[in-house]
């Protein structure tokens, strides 16, 4: 009973009162229950006669991982771990259970290290994972190898595995061995695929990178120009300094910043020179002290080179400008200037009427852009003693992270030492993991004094759970003696005291476990 299909579906749109499908008897309602009854008729009449389609293509066998396999307890961890990576963290959870979720990075990074293969079984909770935790990405990756990055080859949700050019590998993807394979993707892949061949090539091939860069530069987007150029930060080297002088005449503003940027990097380049014969300009030295005479315009020259003539709301327009030569100057430039003085010895000038500040925090941005250890020492000073400001103008934790990882540590755990942990994340943050004996002592002892303090633990939730992630698990006893402490400190605040023997509760066995996880990815000795 009804018409065909079409007709089925003129009646529905137009109502069975003015039209009905063909057959159709009785009343309206009857029609309008009819035409119901006939369309899932239709239905299913319609999905059964399907004809079968040509089966698709199959897809490729994944490339073979020759990585040895987890040990069974490994194994069994990972799995743990992934199930469990849904669990808040931070220093304000309750209960004394470790917070899994922090520890699945360590987990990734220390698999990594021991060589081993992901478990195919693990690879679609993996994948799932690194694709909600963008910090999880480069481990977790590099962690699934071949077979991860066939897998997500068949699923869109996990198509970012396939842009990840730092995680992958330099081994998954073209190299200087596959020049033709390398020009293709280059030519022909998506934006995200060509950006992750350039990252490995600037790793592998950083002539090949470079070549094929330039040989689509001016056909590219203005947004994708930059960040490819970005990209050029890895290997950056003398050798991309004709390229970039070439990009300092871009006709985008952003393009153009970022080349002069990167030139400056480069303290042999020709930009530098010119950056520091300008800032030679501006700063002498004077029977009184260092003597500012900040520029009194932008010229064309300058923007060329890089700098920005507007100023952020609230910086005046000659600050601007000699903060930006300043920045781009070697910093070879003023031990010539002064006489063959030292970092130190400059930084301990005298700078005239009131330029000290802008001054000196040029000088810690140069020293982060150019990687200057002697500078980062002189312009941090020795860690400041209680109640005595930072020396450095700038950001402590960019200049620490340029020295060495024990001198990094020294420095932070003095500075934790006289001031406490109020300010002391970000520097903690650029220190080498697992933290040293004398940080990680440092820092128990500091929380012991917060809590003496009377304060409520979730005032250092940060340090708490950087602390999960960085002490050593060798401390992990002495955090112990602290759970059961904190009972008779005056002046506490209500319930202080249990929340604080929650904490370290929660730490100790953080790092028992974390020495567990390590000792079960250790190969079995013999």
């Amino acid at each position: 009973m009804g018409g065909g299909w079409d007709d089925l579906v003129g009646s529905a749109l137009l109502g069975t009162e003015r039209r009905r499908p063909g057959g159709m008897v009785g009343d309206a309602e009857e029609a309008a229950a009819g035409l119901l009854n006939a369309a899932a008729t239709g239905v299913v009449r319609r999905r059964a006669g399907l004809r079968p389609a040509p089966a698709g293509e199959r897809p490729p066998v994944a490339a073979e991982d020759r990585r040895p396999e987890l040990p069974d307890a490994a194994r069994r961890r990972l799995g743990m771990l992934l199930a469990d990576r849904t669990a808040g963290s931070g220093g304000n959870r309750r209960g004394s259970a470790p917070n899994l979720a922090e520890l699945l990075p360590q987990w990734l990074a220390a698999a990594r290290r021991e060589g081993y293969a992901a478990p195919p079984e693990l690879l679609p909770a993996l994948l799932d994972a690194a694709r909600a935790r963008t910090d999880l990405r480069s481990d977790a990756l590099a962690f699934a190898g071949p077979r991860g990055r066939w897998l997500a080859g068949l699923n869109p949700d996990w198509r970012y595995a396939l842009r990840a050019g730092a995680g992958a590998g330099a081994a998954d993807g073209p190299g200087p061995e596959e020049p033709v394979q390398a020009e293709r993707l280059w030519e022909e892949g998506l934006f995200a695929e060509r950006i992750a061949l350039l990252s490995r090539l600037r790793v592998s091939a950083p002539d090949t990178a470079l070549a094929l860069l330039a040989a689509t530069w001016k056909s590219e987007r203005a947004e994708d120009r930059l960040m490819f150029l970005d990209s050029l930060r890895t290997g950056l080297s003398e050798a991309d300094e004709p390229f970039l002088e070439q990009a300092l005449t871009d006709r985008s503003r952003n393009v153009r910043a970022t080349a002069a940027e990167l030139l400056s990097a480069l303290p042999g380049s020709a930009l530098a020179g010119r950056m520091a014969g300008r800032a030679r300009s501006c700063v002498s030295l004077g029977p009184d002290g260092i003597v500012v005479e900040a520029p009194y315009e932008c010229d064309a020259a300058m923007e060329r080179d890089g700098v920005a003539p507007r100023p952020p709301n609230g910086r005046g327009e000659r600050a601007w400008w000699l903060g930006q030569l300043v920045d781009a100057a070697p910093l070879a430039t003023w031990p010539a200037r002064f006489g063959g003085r030292t970092p130190e010895e400059i930084i301990a000038l005298p700078v005239l009427d009131d330029w000290q500040p802008d001054l000196h925090a040029s000088w810690c941005r140069a020293a982060v852009r150019q990687r200057d250890e002697g500078w980062a020492r002189a312009l941090l000073g020795p860690p400041p003693a209680a109640a005595a400001p930072l020396a450095a103008v700038g950001d402590p934790a960019k200049l620490l992270s340029i020295l060495p990882a024990a001198e990094r540590a020294e420095w932070v755990a003095a500075f934790i030492a006289a001031h406490g942990l109020s300010e002391a994340f970000q520097m903690l943050g650029v220190c080498a993991v697992p933290w040293a004996a004398p940080l990680g002592r440092a820092v128990v002892d500091a929380l012991d004094i917060a809590r003496d303090a009377g304060s409520y633990p979730w005032s250092f939730s940060g340090v708490m759970g950087l602390a999960e992630r960085c002490l050593d698990p060798a401390g992990a006893e002495q955090v112990a003696a602290l759970a059961g402490g904190g009972d008779g400190v005056p002046d506490a605040a209500p319930g202080a005291a249990a929340y604080w023997g929650e904490a370290f509760q929660r730490l100790g066995s953080t790092l028992r476990l974390r020495a567990q996880m390590l000792a079960e990815l250790r190969p079995a000795q013999p």
